[in-house]
């Protein structure tokens, strides 16, 4: 009988206490996992204000259908070690937009089916269409006087966020480029003949990432020779007298370039058909792809879909110079990757899982977790929660000061930036010599 009254205290008190939720949206990382990891401690640590932490399967879409798990009761402490250094969405994602109309049905529903979970801590791990979905949820929570909390977590490999440092995964994002063209460089340089090897690198409007590439070099002057991001045009005719240049030092150029680099007239160099490449040639040439007549495609926030400029500069570079010519898109691995990933990025993604969680026990509401660094003569890292409002549907690009004045090359003043951030190795559990990561069944 004693015991059964105490039981009953126990979970007359957890009807007391607020449950959090938690998702991931987005494009995944090699760190996401690592915030949701600090999410996921930090509840567990705070059990006298959280009863348990529900993770949305998919993001809000799942949600809406009604996909989640308990994660306190669902994955042994084993398995949340192992979530830490898993690559990817463990929860799945979504590209799910939000309507713009605040009285659209999908918000009442939404927040009906957060009450019945009893939620009041509501965490979104992603970048900056993610912040529009935080942003969104918690103004419509202030409009119905909602007790829930909704604070954003960052995450993107592109580095776009605006009000923070950096975000986590662009670390380790930074850290395979530089990795990878390194060994591509090594590749290029073991035959004679002349060559041109292009790398092709993710960033739409912001070269964050494609400028890691910059790591690569073993000494100053060494290849990739060329490196071209979406903050300046480019030129198709200025690249050929870049690489005419290049060919006077070495006999092999490794060029990187973003997915977005554009023109002069904002058009972007992936969006080229026959008729402006054979112009931009000087000669008559075939199709270069199947779908260089075909609008570009959009996701579910308008943004066009970009690939493909590395097969332009490889079939004008071709026919330009008659050399052979290589192109590669390193496509999902640069995000994907867990063995090359860094443990300072892991740390500190994991770190802004636990400030999220502290900002909303304090009160925070519609805001994002954002990195401040504190110093420029040593690295230190704090946090501050920032108005999510005005970080979403925002871009941060890379300096101009930071690009060459030539638009080919990036300062050391990135350099700088970036190194503290790509420092320190993960190990991640092996088994019969591969990486055990933690996986969850797909639905």
């Amino acid at each position: 009988m004693i015991e059964s009254k105490k039981e009953n205290v126990r979970k007359e008190g957890n009807m007391l206490k607020k449950n959090a939720i938690v998702g991931q949206s987005g494009g995944p990382t090699g760190v996401i996992n690592a915030s949701l990891y600090g999410v996921i401690q930090e509840g567990i640590a705070r059990d006298r204000q959280i009863g348990t932490v529900y993770g949305m399967i998919h993001g809000i879409e799942g949600f809406l259908e009604g996909w989640y798990m308990d994660l306190k009761a669902e994955l042994s402490k084993e398995e949340q070690d192992r979530l830490r250094l898993t690559p990817a969405a463990y929860l799945g994602s979504c590209r799910y937009k939000l309507p713009e109309d605040l009285t659209a049905d999908v918000y009442p529903l939404l927040f009906t089916k957060l009450e019945e979970l009893n939620i009041g801590y509501f965490f979104y791990i992603g970048g900056n269409d993610s912040m529009d979905t935080v942003s969104k949820l918690s103004r419509y929570g202030r409009q119905i006087d909602s007790p829930i909390r909704f604070v954003g977590i960052p995450k993107t490999i592109d580095n776009d966020l605006i009000l923070t440092d950096h975000t986590p995964g662009f670390g380790s994002a930074a850290k395979y480029v530089a990795t990878t063209v390194r060994e591509i460089v090594l590749d290029s340089s073991v035959y004679r003949q002349k060559s041109i090897t292009i790398i092709e690198l993710m960033g739409r409007h912001a070269g964050w990432l494609t400028a890691a590439s910059v790591l690569a070099r073993f000494e100053k002057g060494d290849n990739p020779a060329l490196i071209y991001l979406p903050e300046r045009p480019f030129s198709l005719e200025q690249f050929a007298c870049d690489v005419e240049r290049e060919f006077e030092k070495r006999r092999g150029v490794v060029v990187c370039v973003s997915e977005g680099i554009q023109d002069l007239e904002g058009t972007f160099l992936c969006e080229y058909g026959e008729e402006k490449l054979a112009a931009c040639i000087g000669k008559e040439t075939k199709a270069v792809n199947d779908h260089e007549k075909e609008e570009s495609l959009l996701d579910n926030f308008g943004h066009k879909m970009l690939t493909g400029c590395g097969k332009i500069l490889e079939r004008f570079a071709r026919e330009r110079f008659g050399v052979k010519v290589r192109s590669i898109e390193l496509n999902v691995s640069q995000r994907c990757s867990g063995m090359l990933a860094s443990m300072t990025d892991i740390e500190e993604a994991q770190k802004a899982g636990q400030m999220g969680v502290t900002y909303a026990l304090d009160g925070e509401n519609g805001v994002m977790v954002a990195f401040v660094r504190s110093s420029k003569e040593v690295y230190e890292l704090d946090f501050s929660p920032v108005d999510v409002d005005q970080v979403c549907n925002q871009e941060k690009t890379v300096p101009l000061s930071w690009i060459s004045q030539d638009g080919n090359d990036i300062t050391d003043a990135y350099v700088n930036y970036v190194m503290p951030l790509i420092q320190g190795t993960a190990y991640p559990p092996m088994k019969n010599g591969m990486p055990e990561y933690l996986t969850r069944r797909q639905k």
